[in-house]
C-alpha cells in the first residue's frame, strides 16, 4: 500500500504551469494542492518517455518534488541521537546520500501512479503553528480508498513550509523504523549507512511488474546486510 502513498508529493514545472517561485511556500494547503495536481500532470505528459525511460521519474522527482521537500529536516530526524558527537563532514555526507535515496524511492513509487482522482481535506491551521498536517484522499473506483497525509513543517525566519514526511494509518513511518535506523547507525556508522543509501538509489527504476519488493515487505528494500526502510517522517 505505502508505494501509493507517495504519489502527492511531486510537482510540474513547465511552460504554462505554475513556477516553483510562483508557488506560495507561506500557504501550506495551497501549495501542496498545487504541487500534487501539477505532478499528476506532468507524470500523465511524460508517459511516453517513462514507459521508455523509467528512470525518467527520478528527472521529474529532482526537478520538481525536490524544492518543496526538506531533506535536512528529514535527514536529522533519522539520525536523532546519532548526531550527538558526529563529524559535521559526516553528516553533510548523510544529508546528501539521503536526499538521493528519497529521490529514487519516490520515483519508484510514482510508477504506481493510474490517474487516481485526489481529494483534499483543509483544516483550519493557526498562525502560531510551525507543524501542519494535510490529508488526502485518493480516490480509485476499483480500489478502496487511500487516506493519508502530508506532514509540513515551517521555517520562522522565511515564514516558507516544506514537506518531511507522510502519516498513514495514523502512523509515520520514521517513528515505527527508528530503532532500526539506530541500530544500523550504531552498528555500522554514519558514512557506512550513507553509502548504502548511495547503493540503493543508483538502482534502476522498475514497475510493479518487475520490482522486486513483496506486498507484505514493499515499504522495504533489502540489501546486502542491511534492511532500509522508506523513512518519511
Amino acid at each position: 500500500m505505502f508505494k501509493q502513498l507517495l504519489l502527492g508529493l511531486a510537482i510540474f514545472i513547465t511552460t504554462g504551469t505554475l513556477s516553483a517561485a510562483e508557488i506560495d511556500k507561506t500557504q501550506p494547503y495551497i501549495m501542496m494542492k498545487q504541487v500534487s495536481k501539477q505532478t499528476f500532470e506532468r507524470l500523465k505528459s511524460d508517459q511516453d518517455i517513462i514507459h521508455k525511460s523509467p528512470d525518467h521519474i527520478k528527472v521529474i522527482v529532482e526537478q520538481e518534488l525536490m524544492p518543496y521537500f526538506n531533506e535536512k529536516y528529514a535527514a536529522l530526524k533519522l539520525l536523532g541521537p546519532n548526531l550527538k558527537g558526529a563529524k559535521r563532514d559526516d553528516v553533510a555526507k548523510f544529508i546528501a546520500s539521503y536526499r538521493t535515496y528519497i529521490v529514487s524511492a519516490y520515483a519508484q513509487f510514482l510508477t504506481q501512479y493510474t490517474k487516481q482522482e485526489i481529494e483534499f481535506i483543509q483544516e483550519p491551521l493557526d498562525a502560531s503553528e510551525t507543524i501542519t498536517s494535510m490529508k488526502v484522499a485518493m480516490i480509485d473506483t476499483s480500489k478502496p480508498d487511500i487516506n493519508f497525509e502530508f506532514k509540513l513543517r515551517k521555517d520562522k525566519k522565511t515564514g516558507e513550509w516544506k514537506a518531511f514526511g507522510i502519516i498513514t494509518e495514523g502512523a509515520g513511518l520514521l517513528s515505527s523504523r527508528q530503532s532500526e535506523w539506530s541500530n544500523q547507525l550504531r552498528q555500522y556508522g554514519i558514512l557506512a549507512v550513507a553509502k548504502d543509501l548511495e547503493e540503493l538509489a543508483a538502482r534502476p527504476i522498475r514497475f510493479e511488474s518487475e520490482d522486486t519488493l513483496t506486498q507484505n515487505n514493499d515499504d522495504e528494500y533489502l540489501m546486502g546486510k542491511t534492511r532500509f526502510s522508506v523513512n518519511i517522517t
